[in-house]
């Protein structure tokens, strides 16, 4: 008899259901487990450039959008605002007129951080193997002193 498989059998569970039961471990496989959902948020482009971004210091909205070239100020509230519900970023609001917030990154944020560092150090390194790899029609729309 074929055993089912755990990513197609598993119902989806709450979080809370899964960390009271004492099983917080994660099942990236699995269709219904919530690492998904914080994998999504790590390793999307903006995810991986905020969190990379603050690897080094603490900075407001403002600095953050300006060391990110291309954000929008939606995609940034929403990829801080999502970093923040998994615990990786600190949002800290001074009671100053006009208002003032900073963000940084948790001890848990510096991890993930680290990791993710290091996903983007290879790119980089690499680039010059990756890119010949390219159509050129879709090399030939970014600036050649990017890809040269």
């Amino acid at each position: 008899m074929k055993k089912p498989d755990a990513s197609e059998a598993a119902p989806r569970r709450l979080l809370s259901e899964i960390v009271a039961a004492g099983d917080p471990r994660g099942n990236l496989m699995a269709s219904a487990c919530p690492s998904r959902e914080v994998l999504n948020h790590v390793t999307s482009r903006w995810g991986v450039l905020v969190l990379m971004a603050l690897e080094a210091r603490t900075l407001r909205f403002s600095q953050l959008k300006r060391r990110i070239g291309g954000v929008s100020e939606r995609m940034l509230a929403q990829t801080l605002k999502h970093l923040e519900s998994d615990g990786f970023v600190r949002r800290q609001a001074f009671e100053v007129v006009p208002p003032h917030v900073e963000y940084s990154l948790t001890p848990l944020g510096l991890e993930v951080a680290e990791r993710v560092r290091g996903l983007a150090d290879w790119i980089e390194i690499n680039l010059g193997r990756i890119l010949p790899n390219w159509d050129p029609e879709v090399l030939a729309t970014y600036a050649p002193e990017i890809v040269a």
